[in-house]
């Protein structure tokens, strides 16, 4: 659907008149092959979803639910994982080498204490894997307990995506899973929590000279999926952008950060990232640098490019953003496999399925004045999270970046 979607505009902008006439046709009979996302809801809550396409030769189907290390707590903090290996491998020991190989991640590393800087004290803040203590320790009655709570009808999901028939799905529904129990005190898909998880803004330095490169990370709180300022936010990344030096085209990447960084050798890579919950997320950048010296200097650039996004970016960038936002978002629903994920993913974190054709929708209309209201509300003057690993000596002073966040704007 989203390759469909994605060539019909590309031909749209690109071909003269003529060659449109010519296509339209195959782009549209194309597109009324794929019928909207059928959902029906079983007596005991559980919701069947499916988006059917004649066309495709495969099938995905799959069960989603609501549940999570955000359903953990401190005792049993690791329980979702394991059910998912003891599912398929069924060893402790499997788990266990699947941390070390983990821990050996600096990425993950980086992001595992970004969220525990950020959320300290709350269930964000524990990483998804859960301490070694709690994975050596946990009983069956542990997992026991949290199916019971968390594996119910109305926490459900049952997804089919491509060569699916939504009538027949729901009969083997009603066969495999009408007998499931419902929650004590159901709530439906796509709630949200009576209070958000608390932003602390503090950081994490693990210092390591023996590390041939430094891994920073900075981030200010983000905003949930069903916000309004979602889709805005996910173009301030866009405009932000990613960069690695390694890549062929990367001194004639658009973004503005990616041409400082590239002139002046300040990092190997870098990568904006907006990652959002129910009701909060994290909105920041990740470096990787080699350079020792410069670490100040990446930091300074990387806020001044949020400074400029409370101010003065243009609409030619946000419109350069727009595109490929929508380029991004499209291409990664080509497949079964992925718009089922997505359907699921929707239905159980906002409890309604958005169309690509809608998301496209909502990312066009937003203008450079959408983008400087966003980046005001979540940029300036906001806390920070920081977190540097490696060679972190020449990693500016947490007060300073944080002071750095109420820029003379003016």
């Amino acid at each position: 659907m989203a390759s469909r979607l994605l060539l019909a505009n590309v031909f749209k902008a690109g071909r003269p008149s003529w060659a449109r006439q010519a296509i339209r046709p195959l782009a549209t009979a194309a597109a009324t092959q794929v019928s909207g996302t059928r959902i029906t809801s079983l007596k005991n809550g559980l919701t069947i979803a499916t988006e059917a396409n004649p066309s495709a030769q495969t099938a995905t189907v799959g069960v989603f639910i609501d549940a999570g290390s955000r359903a953990e707590t401190a005792k049993n903090n690791g329980a979702a994982h394991f059910l998912e290996h003891m599912a398929f491998k069924r060893e402790r020991d499997v788990i266990l080498r699947e941390q070390q190989e983990v821990d050996k991640q600096m990425e993950e590393v980086v992001f595992d204490h970004l969220h525990a800087t950020a959320f300290q004290g709350e269930a964000l803040g524990r990483t998804i894997l859960g301490p070694k203590e709690n994975i050596k320790s946990l009983t069956r009655e542990d997992l026991a307990n949290y199916i019971k709570t968390n594996y119910t009808a109305d926490r459900m999901v049952l997804v089919g995506a491509g060569g699916v028939d939504h009538d027949a799905l729901v009969q083997l529904a009603e066969q495999h899973f009408g007998k499931l129990p419902v929650s004590a005190h159901p709530t439906g898909l796509g709630k949200t929590y009576a209070f958000p998880p608390n932003f602390t803004g503090s950081e994490i330095r693990l210092q390591d000279d023996t590390m041939a490169q430094a891994h920073i990370a900075i981030a200010v709180e983000g905003c949930g999926w069903t916000s309004p300022d979602y889709y805005t936010m996910l173009v301030m990344q866009s405009i932000i952008g990613t960069w690695d030096r390694s890549l062929g085209a990367s001194a004639h990447t658009s973004s503005r950060l990616s041409s400082i960084v590239h002139q002046n050798k300040l990092a190997n890579s870098f990568m904006s990232f907006n990652t959002s919950y129910t009701d909060t997320g994290l909105f920041g950048i990740y470096f990787i640098t080699e350079n020792k010296d410069c670490q100040d200097d990446l930091v300074h650039f990387a806020q001044k490019e949020w400074a400029r996004l409370t101010t003065s970016v243009t609409t030619a960038e946000v419109e350069r953003a727009k595109q490929q936002l929508k380029s991004s978002l499209l291409l990664s629903l080509d497949g079964t496999t992925a718009i089922a994920e997505d359907i699921g993913r929707q239905l159980v974190t906002m409890g309604k399925r958005t169309s690509p054709q809608e998301v496209e929708q909502l990312i066009s209309k937003i203008t450079a004045a959408d983008v400087h209201r966003v980046a005001s509300q979540y940029l300036w003057d906001r806390e920070i999270a920081m977190v540097g690993i490696g060679p972190i000596e020449c990693m500016p002073d947490y007060g300073r970046v944080r002071g750095n966040m109420s820029w003379n704007r003016f």
